[in-house]
């Protein structure tokens, strides 16, 4: 009996062992299958085709050493000073460089007088008038009506100091007649004025414009009425157009 058992217990023990665990095929068969690997979508770029490879980075020259860009250079000498403006504004304009250059009036090759870019309307149009007569003729009581034609009030051809004044001042409309230099001596505001100043006695009369002097005498000695102002003026009466 002893032996039997013996005998048969591993024919036993083999059959259990395949109930239990089964072939190699069905054992795959009765475990779950894995998932599928996920598998990730790569966004397409908007701005160029991403490549599948890069290329390799590009190694720098370590030895190479970097060279710092140049600062600026300054300009040759700075900004212009205000001086410096203001002798180029003068040159520009033909006057005398001053602290005023926009308000004085300049003079050009051919002896007329310019408008300064800061003159009121009256002030351009007592130079524009002036500008007319600087070269004519002197003449005593020339301008002073009785010119051309006989019955002209203010055109003639030939102007004395007064006559000249009175018509450059009259294009304004500051006068309704021509005045002569002693009645210069009482007219307008005492004193003299920011733009024009005249200057008048018994016997001569002459102005200042924006800075330039307008005078029968020099006339004389350049050919025009228009100059420098005079640094001495003592034995005349100075006054000025009322506002100007």
């Amino acid at each position: 009996m002893g032996v039997r058992l013996a005998a048969v217990f591993p024919a036993f023990a083999a059959a259990l062992a395949l109930v239990a665990c089964g072939s190699d095929e069905e054992h795959a068969a009765t475990q779950p299958a894995a998932p599928p690997a996920k598998t990730t979508k790569t966004a397409e770029s908007k701005v160029f085709t991403v490549p599948d490879e890069l290329p390799p980075r590009e190694r720098r020259d370590e030895t190479r050493t970097r060279t710092a860009p140049a600062r600026p250079s300054a300009p040759s000498g700075g900004a212009p000073s205000d001086a410096e403006v203001e002798r180029q504004l003068a040159e520009a304009l033909g006057v005398a460089s001053s602290g005023n250059v926009v308000d004085q009036a300049g003079l050009t090759e051919d002896g007329l007088a310019t408008v300064p870019p800061g003159a009121p309307a009256e002030v351009a149009q007592i130079i524009n008038a002036a500008n007319k007569v600087a070269r004519a003729p002197y003449r005593y009581g020339g301008g002073h009506g009785g010119g051309v034609g006989g019955d002209e009030t203010w055109v003639d051809t030939a102007y004395d100091c007064s006559g000249s004044m009175s018509f450059a001042l009259a294009s304004a409309g500051l006068l309704d007649s021509p005045l002569n230099s002693t009645g210069f001596a009482a007219w307008g505001k005492p004193g003299p004025g920011k733009w024009v100043t005249l200057f008048a006695n018994e016997g001569h009369a002459f102005m200042v414009v924006a800075g330039l002097r307008f005078d029968t005498v020099e006339r004389a000695r350049t050919g025009t009425r228009w100059g420098q102002a005079y640094s001495d003026v003592s034995g005349f009466a100075v006054r000025h157009p009322p506002g100007l």
